[in-house]
């Protein structure tokens, strides 16, 4: 009788356990997005139309990188056979490196004509403890961002 009620409270928890699990919420690229342009706003202090200037540009940006990146990706999928390859895959990457940087670099000035560039500075410092903060777990700020 021990041994029942031992096993049916093992199979309860299991079940609580793997139902907990499965009501996990799923990560969602545009509630990411908007939460980190809240926080940006919030903490580099950019007025409504400085962010109506800046976010559309920042997401132009970090669109044309993201094809980039692909790109690396891609080059780096497999590894080259031999040095000749090697050799190959790195000048392309650094190829690829550079034109991420001259993107980067365009879009800059391009804010910079949009809003003073202390803001972008700022906006663009913050955006980098945002993403490094949620990738070390999340966390809590006192406007409730998480």
């Amino acid at each position: 009788m021990k041994q029942t009620v031992v096993i049916l409270i093992l199979q309860l928890l299991m079940a609580v356990s793997v139902s907990a699990q499965g009501q996990q919420p799923r990560f969602s690229p545009e509630k990411f997005d908007a939460d980190m342009e809240k926080f940006v706003t919030a903490q580099a202090k950019l007025t409504q139309q400085e962010a109506d200037k800046f976010f559309p540009l920042f997401r132009e940006m970090h669109h044309k990188q993201r094809a980039v990146y692909h790109k690396i990706r891609q080059a780096t999928k497999q590894q080259p056979a031999d040095d000749k390859a090697c050799e190959t895959t790195l000048k392309e990457c650094d190829k690829l490196n550079i034109e991420l940087r001259q993107i980067e670099q365009t879009y800059h000035l391009k804010m910079m004509k949009a809003i003073p560039a202390k803001k972008v500075y700022d906006a663009i410092m913050v955006e980098n403890n945002f993403h490094r903060r949620m990738m070390r777990g999340g966390f809590q700020t006192p406007n409730g961002f998480q």
